[in-house]
């Protein structure tokens, strides 16, 4: 039987988030991004902001409060993947780097997603005790 996770910091999906994030954050160190403030910006705190989600709702008081976040933090990860595509387009990153980065954020959103169905069904579950 899976031990039973107590801490945000157990996730797998947050641990992946955090890797993730650390990830981006490294892709937009280069000095195009560096210059281009407001796009850098974004795409940093929508990559912060999948951790961040999964940790907030992981501590809230129920796991319909938790799936929420979860939903939240997948669209984040969409976001993130929505900005790659900008950053390829207006030669922001090369495309080997696009190509890695669109890679662990497809990963992470499955990740994402398999966590969410995990969770509703354990809400389901809830409902039929």
């Amino acid at each position: 039987m899976a031990e039973k996770i107590s801490r945000f910091e157990d996730l797998i999906a947050w641990q992946k988030a955090r890797a993730f994030c650390a990830n981006v954050h490294r892709l937009t160190a280069v000095d195009r991004l560096q210059r281009n403030y407001g796009f850098r910006d974004q795409i940093q705190r929508a990559a912060v902001s999948i951790m961040s989600y999964l940790a907030e709702g992981f501590d809230r008081a129920s796991r319909k409060e938790f799936h929420k976040f979860i939903v939240v933090a997948k669209g984040s990860c969409a976001e993130v993947r929505s900005l790659l595509y900008v950053a390829l387009d207006a030669g922001l990153v090369s495309k080997e780097d696009f190509h890695a980065a669109m890679r662990d954020a497809q990963e992470l959103a499955r990740i994402l997603a398999g966590l969410r169905n995990a969770v509703s069904r354990q809400i389901s579950t809830a409902k039929v005790k």
